[in-house]
């Protein structure tokens, strides 16, 4: 850090002359000593009440049924900034009365002690609209500094203090303050898009009219183009000049082409499979061994979700590149099949009526498209059939419609006498006798 000394030794020392001489008047006996002791007095007895009424309103918390969530939380807050609401509900009453029956300067520690709690309970409310736990508290505590600063009159002393730590090469130059203003439009201004993020992201899933894929990509596009533009804003509007980022950027984009192919790859499948619609949420797939239902699309990869409960991440890329099966592209209806013999003894005719009548009676099976039966081939030991029939449920499952159909064929063959064959053979030993024929 590069900085005046002797700036920065001045405004060091006048800021340690003002503390010193500040608490030499609060040790000495006066109003601004009794004040002092008024706030002490307050905060001991908020959190005397607060130890009293605590336990009383987790009671009355629990016996609260049937409320909206965000009531339960709104309270859940309340009660874990209880001293802190105490002490503004009586510090403010007492800062009024005091005006009332004495002078105004009498009470001015405690309208400061007053001032600064209110702002610092209404920074705590308002932080809890930042969903993140690390960059909620990040900005709780930048608020509770700045509003204390500005409650204390300290902010311009502060700021030129700030700005004398500062890093200069040549005509740039880039103070500590000039990024603190930058963290807080940038972060004020990401907050604001991620908000209209969220309620347009709403709305678009909820609209009809775009099929899923489109919904995902409008999203993606959306986010991407708020969060960009709240960065650039962000440091357009602390005084960044933005040319030589473009530059840099450039150069930079130029080393991430060549050492993040594969990740550029996947980012540019995954735009052309929302806008190809080949694959959408809700879609069931194959690729390879894997089976299973579109969970969500991801800038990187895509999450297919499989019936035993596994979550696989395939990368966008190897959707575009290898043979994927889709079994709801253009519609539900799936085709399986199912291959069985029966004996050269039963009536084939009667086989294929009785397999049909049997997959009928199961309850996925579509009647709407009925299913057949036919003879495939003579086999050594069988009559070789081949059942087909049509689902519209392929998220249910494959392997269990097809474990219900022949289990349903089965019991049927078993009723009307159909049996069915499995090939038997006889093992001799080299140099043993020939049996003997029975009889």
């Amino acid at each position: 850090m590069q900085a005046d000394p002797l700036s920065l030794r001045e405004q060091i020392e006048a800021l340690l002359a003002q503390a010193l001489a500040f608490g030499q008047s609060l040790a000495t006996p006066g109003w601004r000593l009794y004040q002092i002791l008024i706030i002490i007095g307050l905060l001991l007895l908020c959190h005397g009440l607060a130890w009293l009424l605590g336990p009383r309103m987790d009671g009355w918390m629990r016996s609260l049924e049937g409320w909206p969530k965000w009531r339960l939380r709104a309270l859940v807050v309340m009660r874990r900034r209880l001293r802190l609401i105490l002490f503004v509900l009586l510090a403010w009453p007492l800062v009024w009365t005091m005006r009332e029956v004495t002078w105004p300067s009498r009470s001015y520690l405690i309208a400061i002690g007053a001032t600064l709690a209110t702002a610092w309970l209404l920074v705590g409310l308002a932080a809890r609209l930042v969903r993140n736990k690390a960059l909620r508290r990040m900005v709780t505590w930048a608020l509770w500094v700045y509003a204390t600063l500005y409650v204390l009159g300290l902010t311009e002393t502060a700021a030129a203090f700030l700005d004398g730590l500062a890093i200069e090469f040549g005509s740039f130059r880039l103070s500590l303050l000039a990024v603190v203003k930058a963290l807080a439009v940038t972060g004020l201004l990401f907050a604001l898009a991620r908000t209209v993020t969220q309620t347009t992201a709403a709305r678009i899933r909820s609209n009809e009219d775009f099929s899923p894929s489109m919904q995902v990509l409008a999203i993606k596009v959306m986010q991407v183009a708020l969060y960009g533009a709240a960065f650039f804003i962000g440091l357009k509007a602390v005084g960044f000049d933005l040319t030589g980022l473009a530059v840099l950027s450039g150069a930079i984009g130029v080393g991430l082409g060549f050492g993040l192919q594969k990740v550029v790859s996947n980012l540019v499948s995954g735009i052309i499979i929302l806008l190809d619609k080949s694959i959408k949420p809700g879609d069931v797939i194959s690729l390879g061994e894997t089976f299973g239902w579109i969970n969500s699309l991801g800038a990187r990869y895509v999450s297919v979700v499989t019936r035993d409960g596994k979550e696989y991440l395939i990368p966008n890329e190897d959707l575009i590149t290898g043979q994927v099966v889709n079994w709801s592209h253009t519609n539900d209806f799936v085709r399986l099949d199912i291959y069985f013999g029966t004996s050269y003894g039963d009536d084939p005719h009667k086989v294929r009526a009785i397999a049909i009548a049997a997959a009928k009676g199961v309850g996925r099976v579509l009647n709407s498209r009925p299913p057949v039966c036919h003879i495939v081939g003579f086999g050594d030991s069988s009559v070789d059939y081949i059942l087909r029939f049509w689902i519209t449920d392929p998220t249910g499952g494959l392997t269990n419609i097809r474990g219900d159909v022949y289990l349903a064929l089965w019991d049927a063959f078993h009723e009307n006498g159909i049996s069915i064959p499995f090939p038997q053979r006889e093992v001799r030993l080299l140099g043993e006798p020939p049996a003997a024929p029975p009889g």
